[in-house]
């Protein structure tokens, strides 16, 4: 490649001493856009001296290329934007973004693969002519596998990888983004994590099986019969399924390589935009490799492809197997010895103050800055992802349905559908996630085959309810709970004929119940006839083995209880009791009516208890028996419970808004803005109410629609009524308070005449301050009643204008007269306080 070299360096001289022509966009390129001035810049529409130096360098190696390598397809140097030719290296804008889901290379792609939708190469064997600039394709959320390629590449520089963009050829289920012919990724990690649920735990304590006899050379040969079974159908599905691509090979794609080095990565990888899976480099789907390129610098692949990727090399400083476009550019790990040197010579500066610093070798050419506008992402296209918010994907057998959060009103964010067949016609299973639910729950499924339904809830419900399984077909029904529950239950199966309870951690060491009913009743039926009732306890080592009851069965229909005790260490046969229930209720009858033959025992160790012992336990027995049955009623009131509010919250969900989104955020402002309208418009019915003075009489009468002569005449009459009552009420309290004034004033008169003698000099300021106040006091109330008197008559008299005047009295009351007559006021005479002689009188003192 040296005479590549020197041909490019000779080609720039030539275009330097020429000048260049300025590239212009073809008009039937440009996009229709509505603001064309602001969403192209003068970046995207006119090229620097150094791009357009850079085209003279990319076109004489285009031509090279050409003249070098006839047989191999044009390289992807120069494709035109939506305003300009770019050399295709500046269109990568590396973008560190603020937000924690792009920090790593699963965030990213996963965000471009859900944000853009697919627009297929036309042709599908040709490289793009039109690259549209990353701040674009995000606005319009379509893009090519170049454009996704470029977009993801972007971000991946932004957050430190080693990434590169690959043009190549790929299969066409990538290169269309088919995944009709792939297993779903939500329904394979279902089934490993049930497998997983279900596989038993290695107990080395239980007796190992026999082993089977069975022939080494049958088994081999079965095996290898099964396999070539699987081999044959899966070979005759594939070709039903898939059939041949006539473009095998040929189809162009782009995706995006990320190399070793950076940000912990061990080993070299591919990344598919539109898909956002992570691949090996070596993966049987992409079929070559044409160049890779990034912000630094373009290579082409001197490598062999006829057997795909399989023994490619990725060492991009190898000359051999890749050819820069720009000779002596920087690459990552030149960037990376170059940082190593500077910090060792300023090490060296420090030690050696006279070691002068190496200059580093000047590069031939430095690729300008991006011409792109820099790349926005927001907190609303992170949580909106797919375009339209929702996006549907069908697999093998499957669908998969993806939406924004907060966009149906169930809460659901995704929703799988297996069918049983390749035509999605026949359903198997449904499977729904849910989020931000009042109710809690986060995920539902609905078995087609077997009719079963099983919800699973978050911690936090009243119920403690964790997992519930129903059938409406048999009637089977199964409930998990969470340790807080308040019985310690951990599981509840309800069955046709009965009831098993298991719990963990009770101090009564009770970790298992059954509960047998009649077949013919349902367990929340208030007429549950309970037969038999079985109850284990584990082992309580503060008793001895022969006491520690280990199973008790009541056997409700037969009054009899049936106690098995624990076995002791060196015993095979554990201890059993039973006792026969007598039907009389009360203690005292009970000791009285208790006989040896009630009890039948068996004891490994012959110790025979007394009969008061043995009554006493019986006594125990039965109040345990109650206490048994109160707890399975109170089972019965959780169950019909869980039932009724299961059913009301399947009618109707209720989201809980979120404050740390924008689409929860948005919908609290709202209806806080329609709290805060409805507060208002309360308000001012409540001032309209308050000012309507006819509003208290109204409601004596339940607000009638229309009002009668009658009616009008009589309202009118006692709202004057009123209004004089309370004219009259507010004179009183005037002159109530004018009169214990007064009384205080002549009491403390009264005291001064009488102590006038001994009192000093302070205590008698004291009481000229008193009298002072006091006959303010009165002076202000006699003021305030005879104003109230002069406006009183007035009042009332607008008072009853204002009747007259009211449009719902108007049309029933008499025309007003000039000067209405008004019952006038009677209150009391104001008294005057009756003034007592002061042996020293002073300014201070009142004179009444």
């Amino acid at each position: 490649m040296e005479t590549l070299q020197e041909s490019e360096e000779e080609e720039t001289q030539n275009q330097e001493e020429e000048p260049l022509p300025q590239v212009s966009t073809p008009c039937e390129l440009l996009l229709k856009l509505q603001d064309e001035d602001s969403l192209c810049p003068e970046s995207h529409r006119l090229n620097s001296p150094s791009e357009t130096r850079l085209l003279a360098m990319a076109a004489s190696f285009k031509r090279q290329y050409s003249h070098m390598c006839p047989n191999r397809k044009p390289l992807l140097l120069c494709p035109v934007n939506e305003c300009g030719v770019q050399f295709v290296s500046t269109t990568l804008r590396p973008t560190p973004t603020g937000f924690p889901e792009l920090f790593t290379w699963s965030g990213c792609a996963s965000f471009v693969a859900d944000f853009l939708s697919l627009e297929p190469l036309q042709p599908p064997v040709e490289l793009p002519r039109v690259l549209v600039s990353s701040s674009l394709v995000l606005q319009s959320q379509r893009a090519s596998c170049l454009d996704s390629s470029t977009l993801l590449c972007s971000l991946l520089l932004g957050s430190n990888y080693d990434a590169y963009c690959v043009s190549g050829y790929a299969v066409r289920e990538m290169c269309l983004l088919d995944r009709r012919a792939m297993d779903c990724p939500v329904l394979a990690a279902q089934v490993q994590s049930e497998v997983a649920e279900q596989e038993p735990q290695d107990n080395k304590y239980l007796v190992k099986p026999p082993k089977e006899l069975k022939s080494r050379f049958l088994t081999q040969q079965e095996e290898k019969q099964q396999q070539d079974a699987k081999r044959r159908a899966g070979e005759q599905q594939q070709e039903g399924q898939r059939p041949h691509d006539p473009l095998h090979g040929l189809r162009v794609h782009c995706w995006v390589l990320v190399l070793a080095g950076s940000r912990g990565v061990q080993e070299n990888f591919f990344i598919d935009p539109l898909s956002g899976s992570r691949y090996a480099t070596d993966h049987q789907h992409f079929l070559g490799v044409e160049s890779v390129w990034n912000h630094l610098n373009y290579y082409v692949n001197m490598q062999d492809c006829s057997s795909g990727c399989t023994d490619m090399a990725f060492d991009l400083e190898d000359l051999k197997t890749w050819e820069p476009v720009l000779f002596g550019a920087m690459s990552k790990k030149q960037l990376l010895v170059d940082v190593a040197k500077k910090r060792e010579l300023k090490m060296m500066s420090n030690i050696i103050p006279d070691t002068e610093e190496t200059q580093l070798k000047h590069r031939v050419f430095e690729m300008p800055r991006s011409w792109i506008s820099p790349i926005s992402i927001s907190k609303e296209d992170l949580e909106s992802r797919w375009p339209g918010r929702q996006r549907l994907t069908r697999y093998r057998k499957a669908k998969l349905e993806e939406f924004a959060p907060y966009l149906m009103p169930s809460g659901l964010v995704q929703r799988l559908t297996a069918y049983r067949d390749l035509d999605y016609t026949e359903e198997v299973m449904v499977k729904e996630w849910y989020q931000h639910r009042d109710d809690l729950l986060e995920e539902k499924e609905v078995n087609k085959v077997d009719g079963f339904t099983t919800e699973r809830f978050k911690r936090g419900r009243p119920s403690h309810l964790l997992f519930h399984r129903f059938s409406s077909q048999s009637g089977e029904r199964e409930m998990r709970f969470s340790g807080a529950h308040v019985e310690n239950l951990v599981r509840r199966l309800l069955l046709p004929g009965g009831m098993t309870e298991t719990f963990e951690g009770r101090r009564d060491f009770l970790f298992y119940r059954h509960v047998v009913l009649d077949p013919q009743v349902q367990f929340t039926s208030s007429e549950d006839k309970l037969e038999e009732v079985v109850e284990r306890f584990h082992r309580n080592k503060s008793k001895p083995p022969n006491v520690d009851v280990a199973e008790r069965v009541f056997l409700l229909g037969q009054r009899r209880i049936e106690l098995t005790y624990h076995i002791e260490d060196h015993r095979f046969i554990a201890s059993r009791r039973s006792f026969r229930v007598p039907h009389v209720s009360t203690p005292t009858k009970k000791n009285k009516d208790f006989t040896p033959d009630m009890v039948t025992s068996f004891q490994v160790d012959p110790c025979p208890l007394q009969p008061l012992a043995l009554s006493q336990e019986l006594v125990d027995l039965m109040e345990d028996e109650n206490k048994m049955l109160f707890q399975i009623q109170e089972s019965q009131k959780e169950v019909s419970f869980i039932l009724s509010s299961r059913e009301r919250e399947s009618r109707g969900a209720v989201l809980l808004l979120s404050p740390w989104t924008t689409t929860g955020a948005a919908r609290a402002r709202k209806q806080r803005q329609d709290m805060e309208r409805q507060a208002a418009e309360e308000r001012a019915w409540l001032q309209q109410r308050k000012e309507d003075i006819l509003a208290p009489l109204l409601v004596r009468m339940d607000h009638p629609e229309a009002l009668s002569p009658a009616d009008a005449r009589r309202l009118q009459q006692d709202a004057l009524e009123e209004c004089r009552q309370r004219l009259v009420r507010r004179a009183e309290l005037i002159q109530q308070l004018c009169e214990e004034e007064t009384q205080a004033l002549q009491k403390k008169q009264q005291w001064y005449q009488e102590n006038q003698g001994t009192l000093k000099q302070p205590q008698q300021d004291e009481y000229h301050a008193f009298c002072s106040e006091k006959t303010l006091r009165i002076h202000v109330a006699q003021k305030r009643l005879s104003m109230h008197m002069e406006s009183a008559p007035l009042e009332l008299q607008n008072f009853s204008l204002r009747l007259r005047n009211d449009p719902r009295l108007a049309p029933h009351l008499a025309p007003p007269l000039a000067s209405p007559l008004v019952p006038p006021l009677a209150p009391h005479p104001t008294p005057h306080p009756t003034p007592h002689p002061t042996p020293h009188p002073t300014p201070h003192a009142p004179a009444l």
